[in-house]
């Protein structure tokens, strides 16, 4: 597995959010995002780590970050997950992976002595130039937002 470092550049990339619209990194230029990449929609933790984010949607805002959340859900899954919890920002159905595997956080993973390939819960802070400033591979979905803002 090839993640993303602090100081690359992110490759620009298109895929679709929860309602069908086409999203590009290039749409974000001379902004500062944030992308988390979480293994499944509705699941848990990863409701847990959506929420922490949408309660302090307003804080991340007035920081200068824009949220993008990704995982490799279809639309409809994604949308059911936003529309039932009310997230304020796009969520990428990455289906095909694109995105998932231009941030490198696609590989192997261990649950419960099973070795399988999946999603690693995994968050970019993205600078205006389109840098990777800081790599969260330590996610804490309950205290997540602080992690960025730290």
């Amino acid at each position: 597995m090839k993640t993303l470092k602090s100081g690359d550049k992110v490759p620009n990339f298109t895929s679709t959010d929860q309602d069908g619209n086409s999203i590009s990194f290039s749409d974000y230029a001379g902004k500062k995002l944030v992308v988390f990449f979480y293994p499944a929609a509705s699941t848990p933790t990863c409701t847990v780590e959506a929420c922490n984010l949408r309660d302090h949607y307003e804080e991340l805002q007035s920081a200068g970050y824009e949220i993008l959340g990704v995982s490799a859900d279809t639309e409809r899954k994604q949308k059911n997950f936003q529309k039932k919890h009310d997230f304020p920002y796009p969520l990428l159905a990455d289906v095909d992976k694109q995105v998932i595997n231009a941030f490198g956080v696609w590989g192997p993973k261990k649950f419960m002595g099973r070795e399988y390939e999946g999603i690693h819960r995994i968050t970019f802070v993205i600078n205006e130039n389109g840098i990777v400033d800081t790599v969260i591979d330590k996610v804490k979905s309950k205290i997540h937002a602080a992690q960025i803002l730290s």
